[in-house]
């Protein structure tokens, strides 16, 4: 029933922003951001039970937990990166998100590569 509750906030605040924007649009902008903050906030507290079952799971099978958290990591910052990529694209400053998403990319990327090292390795190891 969550959902309910974020679209109705949601409809609020769209025609809040859509109403004042005539008048006052750095105003309509706030009030789209921090109805976006709002929404994230209330995802990503969703979002901490579901890793702590996932930490759970990790914990009875044989999986190094560094693998996990780095994928919990690469997750995060593609949820952020797309949150704040979305907010410049809101206000109109479609250079600054692909930047945004750019960076979120390489960081992933960054992230990633120890994963693949291991799976090379993992992968080197079964061929004989």
């Amino acid at each position: 029933m969550e959902i309910i509750q974020i679209v109705a906030i949601s409809i609020i605040a769209v025609v809040l922003a859509v109403l004042i924007r005539q008048h006052r649009p750095e105003i309509a902008l706030q009030i789209s951001v921090v109805t976006g903050l709002l929404i994230f906030l209330t995802v990503i507290i969703k979002l901490a039970s579901v890793l702590e079952e996932l930490q759970g799971f990790v914990g009875r099978i044989n999986i190094d937990m560094a693998y996990i958290s780095t994928i919990f990591r690469i997750v995060g910052i593609a949820y952020i990166a797309e949150f704040g990529a979305q907010v410049c694209k809101d206000a109109g400053e479609n250079s600054i998100a692909s930047k945004i998403e750019l960076a979120g990319k390489v960081i992933i990327l960054v992230l990633a590569v120890p994963i693949l090292m291991a799976l090379m390795e993992l992968i080197i190891q079964i061929i004989p």
